[in-house]
């Protein structure tokens, strides 16, 4: 009987082995999973850039009094992500820790711009804005990235900065070419590649 008992606990470590492995692979694939589909860096990124290039063309060719308000689209653009989110949570049960870190990382980068606005246009002016609206763009950009391991994402971030310091250098009026450049480089072609990516692995 010593025998059948000792081949017994082999098979019962190896079918324990086999399913840690099993769970270490799943795992793995877990982390290296596209967990966004790039849905709302898509939305902002095409509504921020109608926004810029249009409020350009309208100062540019004197289109209307107030080019400025076309800026407005921004709040529909935010209500239809507060929408989007709540629909989103309701389907999904379990919030990932990768979910909550971004979560966090774009509501400061909010708190971080509606304190750049309006302590620039009570100190400065729009000369000041703009650069530093860029390099906020930059910054959640990159820790996105970083946190989904998605270099496009990372690239686009850095795009931002360099453009932030271009903007100084630049008439004020271009500078609204250089954020369309931006969202462009940070969020409209890294929300196509990450939607092709969730797509097929999620397939």
């Amino acid at each position: 009987s010593y025998p059948i008992t000792n081949r017994n606990m082999q098979t019962e470590k190896i079918e324990q082995l086999q399913c840690i492995q099993l769970v270490e692979r799943m795992i793995n694939r877990a982390k290296n999973r596209m967990s966004d589909n790039g849905h709302l860096y898509l939305l902002w990124g095409w509504v921020i850039l109608i926004c810029s290039l249009g409020h350009f063309s309208a100062i540019r060719w004197q289109l209307i009094a107030r080019p400025e308000l076309i800026w407005s689209l921004t709040w529909l653009a935010f209500l239809y992500q507060t929408l989007y989110l709540v629909k989103k949570k309701r389907k999904s049960r379990v919030s990932s820790y990768t979910d909550d870190i971004l979560k966090a990382v774009w509501l400061v980068f909010i708190g971080c711009g509606l304190i750049t606005a309006i302590v620039v246009r009570r100190l400065t002016g729009w000369e000041t804005m703009y650069p530093l609206i860029l390099m906020l763009y930059g910054i959640p950009t990159i820790l996105s990235g970083a946190v989904l391991r998605f270099k496009p994402l990372i690239a686009g971030g850095l795009a931002c900065w360099v453009l932030s310091i271009v903007a100084v250098f630049v008439p004020l009026l271009y500078n609204l070419l250089l954020v369309s450049i931006a969202v462009v480089a940070a969020w409209i072609i890294p929300g196509y590649l990450m939607q092709k990516k969730y797509t097929l692995e999620n397939a």
